[in-house]
């Protein structure tokens, strides 16, 4: 993985939540993700295809995320979700997130991974300007 991507990854474990932004037929839509992983060299993501959050992101990929660095820096993700079905995937991302056990299987018929295809990130402060990650 790239140290670039290394960082995105690293800042958001530590981030613990972050905010992911999707649209639907134009409406802005964010809500709170708690979980990602490594895996091939990508930063990984998961959702419940049940949710609207997967039915935006199949409908219009692009999508944006934010989290909090501190007390005045924040980080913001962008790119293309782009669906993994392989178990090997869905098996990283349950090994780097156990709680995540309790309720998906890399064989169940809900749990989806993804990455972020052409991947950017910018981390942004009060104080400076934007600093380019990738």
């Amino acid at each position: 993985m790239s140290g670039a991507y290394e960082r995105v990854l690293k800042i958001l474990k530590q981030a613990e939540t972050f905010f992911f932004a999707t649209s639907d037929d134009g409406q802005p839509n964010v809500r709170p993700f708690n979980a990602v992983c490594a895996f091939e060299d990508k930063v990984y993501f998961y959702t419940n295809n049940h949710k609207n959050a997967y039915k935006q992101m199949k409908k219009n990929p692009k999508i944006e995320l934010c989290a909090v660095i501190g007390e005045d820096r924040w980080i913001r993700v962008s790119g293309e979700a782009v669906f993994d079905e392989r178990a090997e995937a869905k098996r990283q991302m349950l090994e780097e997130n156990p709680r995540l056990k309790k309720i998906y299987s890399e064989n169940d018929k809900i749990f989806e991974v993804f990455y972020l295809n052409n991947m950017s990130a910018k981390i942004h402060s009060l104080y400076t300007s934007p600093e380019t990650v990738c």
